[in-house]
């Protein structure tokens, strides 16, 4: 099953080749793809099963970089991706997503990640790192927001520190186990999958609100037609 999902995913979207495609520039290409992911308006990248890749790489010695200093420049490049984000909310707004039939800057997104930021707070921050699509587009609601920026770049940070690390050591902590080596292609088609399932489960969540708002408001609409008659005084 892992093997077919991967073949329909396009090549840039698939770790394992696009790694082998930058080859001496795996760890330069991987930098790029984070901070545009972090905060450059185009959410479908590789993220966290790229970073997974690269800790594996680096384990079975096909990238030839430090894993510290691997860990720090991706960090850099979460953080700066994040910053750039910001500032393009707080210069554009969210003029940008207007049109519903958008394929990438959905005015939904925008939505959802209003909502998420609403529920959690600056610590939304660092949860939005492990949920695709809305850690693109939660440092452009902050921006948009004006969040105070001293507050931002202290919880981005935070969140990039946690994740752009924490990933990458588990790939590397994984790179040398021999069922992992032998199904990397499915390892990381599964990542992918997994990394998704936040995303899901907020999806139905927030369906499930929306029908409990739209039951209350029901509720509150039939209450308020039936209070006048019970409200006439008997003299």
């Amino acid at each position: 099953m892992l093997p077919i999902v991967a073949m329909l995913m396009p090549n840039w979207m698939n770790p394992e080749y696009l790694l082998n495609w930058l080859g001496d520039w795996a760890l330069w290409g991987t930098l790029i793809v984070v901070f545009i992911e972090c905060g450059v308006l185009f959410p479908i990248l590789p993220g966290d099963s790229l970073l997974f890749a690269v800790g594996l790489f680096i384990a079975q010695g096909t990238i030839h970089v430090p894993l510290w200093l691997a860990c720090v420049l991706l960090t850099i490049a979460a953080f700066l991706g994040n910053v750039s984000g910001y500032y393009i909310g707080r210069f554009l707004g969210t003029s940008l997503f207007k049109n519903p039939n958008a394929r990438i800057l959905k005015p939904k997104y925008i939505e959802q990640t209003h909502d998420f930021f609403e529920r959690y707070g600056p610590r939304a921050l660092v949860m939005a790192r492990f949920v695709p699509i809305v850690r693109t587009f939660i440092t452009i609601v902050a921006g948009a927001g004006r969040m105070d920026p001293r507050k931002f770049f202290l919880w981005t940070g935070v969140g990039a520190v946690i994740w752009a690390p924490g990933i990458t050591l588990l790939g590397h902590a994984l790179g040398n186990v021999e069922f992992i080596h032998k199904n990397l292609e499915a390892a990381l088609v599964l990542l992918v999958l997994i990394s998704l399932i936040p995303m899901v489960v907020e999806y139905f969540l927030a369906k499930r609100r929306n029908r409990n708002n739209t039951g209350s408001s029901g509720g509150s609409a039939a209450a308020k037609h039936a209070a006048p008659k019970h409200a006439v005084p008997n003299d």
